[in-house]
């Protein structure tokens, strides 16, 4: 699908930003992240709007492009980097501002970023991006009874999570 001129692309970008920015999030857990690699996507589709076939939607095919490079973002060596220093930086506060914190965080947000990317991806999939279960096995490359587990693993390691808070509390 060549873009035959700005309006076009405004259109595209007005239509999937938002979407694919909260994809991106669940990713990689930071907005201003998040926001970069939906910005990169779009200069890449902008760059090579000709090589999209119409083999899917669009919005698959900009999903695909935002969670791929969500993954080398969450590889690369700048992330590895942020998060020791956010690590190091963590240690030095001091308890009261840590307990506030992470009363501010939403609990469910919380456990699902402590989940492996392995298990994290195919929940967000599921329920957030509302994919069958045949098509985030294309989408993940994985055998559909492999993202079952994955799903079944995933919602299990979920509730033993509130079923601990709920035994702390």
């Amino acid at each position: 699908m060549l873009i035959a001129n700005m309006k076009d692309f405004d259109a595209i970008l007005d239509e999937h930003t938002r979407y694919l920015v909260r994809i991106a999030y669940l990713y990689v857990k930071n907005w201003a992240t998040a926001e970069d690699i939906v910005q990169e996507v779009f200069v890449t589709y902008y760059q090579k709007s000709d090589q999209f076939r119409n083999e899917s939607s669009l919005k698959t095919y900009l999903t695909k492009m935002t969670a791929n490079r969500a993954k080398d973002y969450l590889r690369s060596w700048k992330h590895k980097k942020d998060v020791f220093f956010d690590t190091v930086f963590a240690q030095t506060k001091g308890a009261d501002e840590e307990i506030i914190q992470k009363q501010q965080l939403a609990s469910l947000e919380q456990k699902l970023f402590q989940l492996p990317l392995k298990y994290r991806e195919p929940l967000i999939l599921y329920y957030y991006n509302e994919q069958s279960i045949a098509e985030i096995a294309l989408f993940l490359e994985l055998n559909e009874n492999t993202v079952k587990t994955r799903l079944r693993r995933a919602k299990q390691q979920l509730k033993e999570f509130f079923n601990e808070e709920e035994m702390e509390g």
